[in-house]
């Protein structure tokens, strides 16, 4: 467990940066930190579910707070073969818990383990965990939204596109909701077909290009989707840019929600300082509709 003075310094280091950001934050999360700082609560390796006995483990943190609170939940990237819900491609939960909100970030079976597309079963029993545990944590259902990068973010985009689809839920809360207000996705895939390590995505029994086509976001775009946020750059080396936008063309055609932010020179782009500004942005303002 993390020492008593870590996670000082780490609460201290995560108000410095809610001050900073306050600007991208919603109204009712900056003035409650205006007021006093709030503690911090942290948990590692939470169980959010259970597939033929094993565990799937979560670190999650909040605030305790009076007023009901904003959820995020955080997926890794790693193309679905790797990564962790520590890396550079998730959240620090105890940062987010520090900007108001109940922070959740998940770990889910990799290929190694078992093939697609049990990685997304995971996650969705993550969204169903959140659901489930409301009332213990204190959590608005109305107001959580996901945060994935590259293989993370391929998930998120689809959560926002195809929901459930033909997967079955497994890990348990499966009469819990799996809704959700709305996606980040940082330098994510959308066309698995159309990507290299698209291959990686094999689920067994089936033809393995509907399998790609089946989990790729863009062919799933609806009017109705949830709201998206596609952050992306040109020099990204693992997924290329045409990737990206060959799924923004398709949500402009559908008129579906979205908004891009279109960079240059960022690479394949982690959580940096300036994607959460990025994403804290994007959360006020789905936050201010009804």
């Amino acid at each position: 467990m993390t020492t008593n003075r870590w996670k000082t310094a780490f609460v201290a280091g995560g108000l410095l940066m809610s001050a900073m950001l306050s600007q991208f934050i919603p109204s009712d999360i900056a003035q409650a930190e205006e007021k006093a700082p709030a503690k911090i609560v942290s948990r590692e390796d939470v169980v959010y579910g259970r597939v033929s006995g094993a565990g799937l483990l979560a670190d999650i943190a909040y605030p305790e707070s009076k007023e009901p609170l904003p959820a995020i939940i955080s997926v890794h990237g790693g193309r679905w073969v790797g990564g962790h819900k520590k890396d550079t491609s998730t959240i620090k939960v105890e940062q987010w818990a520090g900007f108001g909100f109940f922070a959740m970030s998940i770990d889910y079976r990799l290929k190694g383990t078992t093939p697609a597309p049990a990685c997304y079963q995971d996650f969705q029993c993550a969204i169903r965990y959140v659901h489930a545990h409301a009332k213990e944590f204190n959590i608005d259902t109305s107001r959580i939204f996901l945060m994935g990068q590259s293989a993370g973010g391929h998930m998120v985009s689809l959560a926002a596109t195809l929901g459930d689809g033909p997967y079955p839920r497994t890990g348990g809360w499966d009469k819990e909701s799996n809704d959700f207000r709305a996606a980040i996705s940082v330098a994510a895939p959308y066309d698995l077909v159309a990507l290299d390590w698209g291959a990686l995505w094999t689920p067994p029994g089936v033809d393995v290009t509907e399998a790609r086509t089946l989990a790729s976001p863009s062919k799933h775009v609806t009017k109705t989707m949830k709201p998206l946020l596609i952050i992306h750059s040109d020099d990204d080396k693992s997924v290329p840019i045409a990737n990206a936008l060959s799924m923004v063309e398709v949500l402009e055609k559908a008129g579906a929600p979205h908004k891009f932010h279109h960079d240059t020179n960022k690479g394949h782009m982690q959580i940096t300082d300036e994607v959460i500004q990025r994403s804290l942005a994007f959360i006020k303002e789905q936050s201010a509709k009804p």
